[in-house]
């Protein structure tokens, strides 16, 4: 019982004393990769930037508020000026909070990427939707939703 105590004792003032040497060639865990420097996947120039290559949608049609139990959804439609256009949404401006009483998002979408055909209007529509909940409604006069050529405006 003795020596088992005595051993237990040794072991824990060993380790305690690990602490004060954490940096010295005796402690096992600086034995490789001394003064190595630390990987990262990080690229060397660092990350680009996220930016929102899509544009304003050419032509805005139309735009419509259904209210719900939650708040509102803002629906809208508009014309590209060729087939194949994705990707849409309405963005908002000033991170969704109403400017002087009025919500304002953008109608943007993607271009193809290559020549596409124009097609008759029918296959060029483009429409979103974008819910609002009711605490983001509060106090808001208007809702504003522009495009490249057009906004549109709906008042309460």
């Amino acid at each position: 019982m003795q020596k088992t105590t005595l051993a237990g004792l040794a072991i824990m003032l060993a380790l305690g004393a690990c602490s004060g040497i954490r940096d010295s060639r005796v402690n096992p865990f600086n034995w490789f990769n001394r003064g190595a420097a630390p990987e990262t996947l990080v690229p060397q120039g660092g990350w680009r930037s996220a930016s929102d290559s899509r544009s304003l949608i050419p032509v805005l049609s139309e735009v419509e508020v259904l209210p719900t139990p939650q708040g509102a959804l803002l629906r809208a439609s508009g014309q590209a000026t060729t087939q194949g256009w994705w990707d849409a949404e309405l963005r908002p401006v000033n991170r969704g909070r109403p400017v002087n009483g009025s919500l304002i998002y953008e109608f943007v979408v993607r271009d193809p990427g290559r020549p596409m055909a124009t097609g008759i209007e029918p296959t060029r529509r483009v429409n979103v939707a974008r819910r609002i909940p009711a605490q983001r409604l509060a106090g808001v006069q208007r809702i504003i939703v522009r495009g490249a050529e057009t906004q549109r405006t709906i008042a309460r």
